[in-house]
């Protein structure tokens, strides 16, 4: 299919739309890594991780605490966490405090929390 050629069923196809996204659509490679982040944030205990992680710096220890959970299985999520960039981790003596990473994983997550939280507030005026 030449790129002047677009196929449809319906009967008319936006030549202007189509040319302009295709030329403003990102790169393959960001899209995957794009896909590969919100796949890491697919996960509930990781989500839980964020979320406690949003409210204050934890080790390992108090995250399990908080989410009921063993050092061993936090440690595991920490782990794909942060090779994915969405936790960091600074050392203080002998103790490892996990954060999110920086302003913009912060912003995605609570972002993500207020559009469920609008979500259901409109889903229950109906």
């Amino acid at each position: 299919m030449s790129k002047n050629e677009y196929i449809c069923d319906c009967n008319v196809i936006h030549q202007d739309v189509v040319q302009d996204t295709i030329k403003k659509m990102a790169d393959k490679d960001l899209l995957i890594d794009l896909s590969e982040f919100f796949k890491v944030l697919g996960d509930t205990t990781r989500t839980k991780i964020l979320y406690a992680l949003d409210q204050n710096e934890m080790c390992v220890c108090d995250i399990a605490n908080v989410l009921g959970m063993t050092k061993s299985s936090i440690s595991h999520q920490l782990r794909t966490l942060k090779e994915n960039g969405i936790v960091k981790s600074k050392k203080s003596g002998k103790e490892v405090f996990y954060m999110l990473d920086d302003e913009h994983v912060k912003q995605v997550f609570e972002i993500g929390i207020a559009h469920i939280e609008h979500r259901r507030r409109n889903n229950n005026e109906i």
